[in-house]
This record gives C-alpha cells, sequence and structure tokens, in this order.
C-alpha cells in the first residue's frame, strides 16, 4: 500500500528512515550498486521528497492478516 513520507530519522546505525503517514517507518538507504538514492545523503534531498510516496509493506502484510 502507498503511503506519503511525512518525514525521516536516523536509526542506531545512521541509515536514514523514512517515517511513512501510517506510522510505520521504512529504512531508504543509499548503497550502490543495489539501492541508488543519492537524496537522501542531503538534509535538502530528503525535504525535497517530503510528500512522496512509498510501498508500505507492514501495511501490506496487516491487510492480507486474517
Amino acid at each position: 500500500m502507498q503511503q506519503k513520507i511525512i518525514g525521516f530519522l536516523q536509526d542506531k546505525e545512521g541509515h536514514w528512515v523514512a517515517v511513512l503517514f501510517c506510522g510505520h517507518t521504512q529504512h531508504v538507504r543509499h548503497d550502490p550498486p543495489w539501492q541508488e538514492r543519492p537524496w537522501v545523503t542531503t538534509e535538502a534531498g530528503r525535504m525535497a521528497h517530503i510528500g512522496d510516496h512509498l510501498e508500505c509493506k507492514k501495511c501490506d502484510e496487516e491487510r492480507q492478516a486474517p
């Protein structure tokens, strides 16, 4: 399920995590060549993505639970 990014925080290892409208979180790493997200490395880049949507796997799992 698509959810809006409402903010960012860092985990204890310093990796960036998107905070989603639903209350769940999702890592948004820049880890080439596997994940290309250079925008996450700067505050301006992260702020430019507020309001974008990410697929929330936790919401999908909750919808499918009996």
